[in-house]
């Protein structure tokens, strides 16, 4: 019913389309349970971005794929978020997530011996961070990655899968897209504006 629609959709509202689609379909098959599909289930969402919206911030950073890049990607993001006038701990946060993903890019989106690029770009509106992170490395979508079961001693976990889960818990949306054969990960983070200091 749309009551239902309508509360899974507020309970979403911080997802990716790809993510609400996701969530919606979860909902639709813990509602019938058991019972057999009557018909088809179509679902398309779009995340509208009006045209009033004006960009305040766009910078971007290209770097090998070499982990000794790691101090200007850090350098990079502080500028952000210090441009930004972000909380301490809201940048701490997101460095830690956009370091984690970069520096999985760095360590195998290319054959080992292989020279390749990383590109890390910023943008805001005032409210919200996107950070896009692009390489033309092997087709991979983390996303897609199984999530790592911290209720598992260390011993018992299988190797990976933590630096995927501490991304999608320090940012608010997670986005894979493979397009013009580059991987394009897109991570976003709400913010507030800083308030104006009274003179």
């Amino acid at each position: 019913g749309i009551q239902r629609i309508a509360e899974g959709l507020e309970s979403n509202r911080q997802a990716t389309p790809r993510q609400l689609v996701e969530a919606m379909v979860g909902s639709v098959h813990r509602f019938v349970g058991n019972a057999e599909q009557s018909d088809d289930l179509t679902m398309l969402a779009i995340r509208y971005t009006p045209k009033a919206e004006v960009t305040i911030l766009h910078d971007k950073v290209v770097l090998a794929n070499d982990v000794k890049q790691v101090r200007q990607l850090n350098a990079f993001i502080k500028s952000v978020c210090d441009r930004l006038e972000l909380p301490k701990a809201m940048a701490a946060n997101i460095k830690l997530a956009v370091e984690e993903a970069v520096v999985n890019v760095m360590e195998y989106a290319y054959p080992t011996g292989i020279k390749g690029e990383v590109c890390v770009e910023a943008l805001a509106n005032g409210h919200r961070l996107k950070i896009v992170i692009s390489d033309k490395g092997t087709p991979f979508d983390p996303t897609e990655a199984v999530r790592a079961d911290t209720t598992l001693s260390a011993e018992d976990r299988p190797v990976g899968g933590l630096g995927i889960l501490l991304v999608r818990e320090l940012m608010d949306s997670i986005n894979y897209e493979r397009t013009d054969g580059r991987n394009v990960l897109t991570l976003r983070k709400e913010y507030s504006k800083p308030e104006t200091k009274q003179p």
